[in-house]
């Protein structure tokens, strides 16, 4: 049977990073997958996280049963208060409801079957151009796949006349995916005038909002981030949400998500919800549960939570460094582009401008690794690689 299997394409992100292993050049730079740097090129372990460490392990124990199918209670809890912020109404009113995924991903496949289990034969637009994985999560789920326009790549900015345009034709009861913040891969994401707008039309059409929560703190700041989400659900409106806690919480490999839905009332909420539990059943069945416990510990603890805070806007002011650093020497080493337009952007990622040739180029002439279509991994550049990064673009260019 498997003789005759042909072999399957590598995924363009995370084979990249296999290439990029395989390169024995020593000044190799990997600028596709999305983690989270220091200036050393190294993936730190969080200060709040370190400290949560030596509390779970005091209080938690490695055995007993499984957790329940949406997690842990807390965490949970936790999860709400952050997507909504504590004043809001909706984490006391019991309308919104969160479980525990393995991470971000996870939270989408959950919420990609619940979509495909509630309402066979909906449709679900994406932007254009979005997270690659976005795609095969949702076809894998059974869902049909449309787009709407979303990055102008010769201005470099936000198309959202065009946006609007195509959203005003979007059907009633179909799902309407969006980057609540720091957009994958563009970089560039609505202002609040924009996020106000979308959210009045899409509670005019009726269709569906699920927002891709992957990077809440990395754009402006932890509740700044949440503008987009908080003007759709100040519309009193259903929503889903799928979020994660690996960027911020540099949780990656402990694959600590949620996936969290949004009803008009509280009994509505429970009904949704039991149908989440039957998709996850099928699916992973209950969640692993260390990073939930971690996340749990910092944010029941003030002074661990400011000690998060601050990890966060460190990670977040270095990203925003080093895009203005990079805009600054690029402007010494070639006058055939104009790379101002990355110090606009926000978040992990940022559309060079580059095309498949110069991208191709780059890694087989100067070892750098970038995705085919442009998108550079900012958090992967540092004072090291920077020149020698911005020369090899120059040289190709």
């Amino acid at each position: 049977m498997f003789e005759s299997v042909e072999p399957a394409p590598p995924d363009p992100i995370l084979g990249l990073t296999e290439a990029f292993k395989e390169d024995p050049s020593p000044g190799k730079i990997n600028l596709g997958t999305g983690i989270y740097a220091d200036d050393t090129g190294k993936t730190p372990t969080l200060e709040c996280i370190k400290a949560a460490e030596k509390v779970v392990s005091e209080t938690a124990t490695s055995g007993g049963g499984y957790l329940p199918m949406t997690g842990l209670a807390e965490y949970n809890r936790d999860v709400v208060a952050l997507l909504f912020g504590e004043e809001s109404e909706i984490p006391a009113s019991g309308r919104a409801l969160a479980a525990k995924t393995p991470g971000g991903t996870g939270g989408l496949r959950v919420a990609a079957d619940f979509i495909a289990r509630i309402k066979p034969g909906a449709r679900i637009w994406m932007s254009d151009p979005t997270w690659a994985n976005h795609n095969g999560i949702f076809t894998a789920a059974g869902l049909e796949l449309a787009t709407y326009p979303y990055y102008n790549h010769e201005t470099k900015a936000l198309n959202f006349d065009e946006m609007v345009a195509t959203l005003k034709e979007v059907p009633a009861g179909d799902v309407v995916l969006f980057h609540a913040c720091c957009h994958n891969p563009s970089g560039m994401d609505p202002n609040a005038e924009q996020w106000n707008q979308l959210a009045d039309l899409a509670a005019e059409r009726g269709f569906l909002p699920l927002f891709d929560f992957a990077y809440q703190g990395f754009g402006t700041g932890i509740e700044e981030d949440a503008f987009g989400l908080r003007a759709f659900a100040e519309k009193g409106m259903e929503l889903l949400v799928a979020s994660s806690f690996s960027k911020n919480f540099g949780l990656y490999n402990q694959r600590t998500g949620a996936m969290t839905v949004v009803t008009r009332t509280a009994e509505a909420a429970t009904v949704a919800m039991s149908h989440v539990k039957l998709a996850i059943r099928v699916n992973y069945s209950n969640p692993p549960a260390h990073g939930a416990r971690l996340v749990a510990a910092v944010l029941a603890d003030s002074d661990l939570r400011r000690v998060w805070e601050q990890d966060v806007a460190t990670m977040r002011n270095r990203i925003n460094g080093v895009r203005q650093q990079f805009v600054e020497t690029m402007a010494t080493k070639t006058d055939k582009a104009d790379f101002s337009f990355v110090a606009t952007q926000c978040g992990m990622f940022s559309f060079s401008g580059l095309n498949k040739e110069q991208v191709l180029e780059l890694r087989e002439k100067h070892s750098i690794y970038i995705v085919g279509s442009g998108r550079i991994s900012i958090a992967g550049i540092t004072s090291a690689n920077l020149d020698p990064l911005c020369s090899a673009i120059a040289a190709v260019l």
